[in-house]
Parts: C-alpha cells; sequence; structure tokens
C-alpha cells in the first residue's frame, strides 16, 4: 500500500511518497498466517506419528520373519533378539545373522519387547512395541497378535 506523507524539512512541506505497511495490515497478515498454522500443524502432526505406527508394523514384520527363520533352523525360537544376530551356543544349525543391520530400536527409540512363550500367542512368542505413549499393556502398544 502507498502511503503519501507530508514532511517539513525548513524549505517548506513535501510530499513524499513511501511504499510499506500499515500496523493493521501486518497484523492482518500475522492473524492469516496463525490461523493456517493452527490447521495445517496438527494434519502433519497426526501424519508423522501415523508414519511412525506403519514404521513400527514394518519392523516387527521384519523381526518375526528373522525369529521365524530362526526357529526353521534350529527347531525353537531365540531366548533373545539378540540371538537374531549372534550365535548361540546350543544352535548348530544357526544360519545368521538372520538381521543383517543389528536389532532396530522402535521409532520411538525404545527396544522392541520379545517374550517366547508369548502371553497373547502362547504356541509362539509376542514380538511388540510399546507405543508412542512408551508403557507397556496399554491401546497404543504395536505388536504381531491380532487386535480384538
Amino acid at each position: 500500500m502507498k502511503v503519501v506523507s507530508k514532511i517539513h524539512d525548513g524549505r517548506g512541506i513535501s510530499n513524499v511518497s513511501r511504499a510499506g505497511f500499515t500496523l493493521i495490515e501486518l497484523l492482518l497478515v500475522l492473524v492469516i498466517l496463525g490461523t493456517l498454522a493452527a490447521i495445517v500443524v496438527p494434519k502433519f502432526t497426526g501424519r508423522t506419528q501415523q508414519a511412525r505406527i506403519t514404521a513400527a508394523q514394518t519392523q516387527i514384520a521384519n523381526l518375526s520373519t528373522a525369529i521365524d527363520a530362526f526357529e526353521v533352523d534350529n527347531g525353537f525360537y531365540p531366548r533373545s533378539l539378540d540371538e537374531l544376530v549372534t550365535q548361540p551356543s546350543d544352535a548348530p544349525n544357526w544360519r545368521g545373522p538372520y538381521m543383517k543391520t543389528g536389532i532396530p530400536l522402535d521409532p520411538w527409540g525404545r527396544p522392541y519387547v520379545y517374550v517366547c512363550p508369548g502371553q497373547r500367542n502362547p504356541s509362539s512368542y509376542d514380538l511388540y512395541s510399546v507405543g508412542p505413549d512408551g508403557r507397556e499393556n496399554t491401546d497404543d502398544d504395536i505388536g504381531n497378535w491380532t487386535r480384538q
């Protein structure tokens, strides 16, 4: 917006044209930006959380495949996830490492929980992430079981 000001420079009054925004215009722009941020930011935050959940599900599927391969080779499930990368002394048919890049942490930076035999899968094992809240046995746990 163009603002015209009258300035007294000692020789008389002259009209000077200045380009700029008024305070009202600047405040209006800030309100609009704030409103847009309030709408857009939660959408991206939700997508980030969903992406982490999907990543955890994928990692659990990959770890489950490695655990099952260990069981096929050795006739028993590993006692810990570490046995997927380090051969136990009582597993002569071990053909690992079953996880080439090591045992990953979940997307929230915590180790996966492995229980054998499992409580939810008593004939095999439970493998899960404690999820976003970091606590076990809550609704956001992500595991190798079917939700009921």
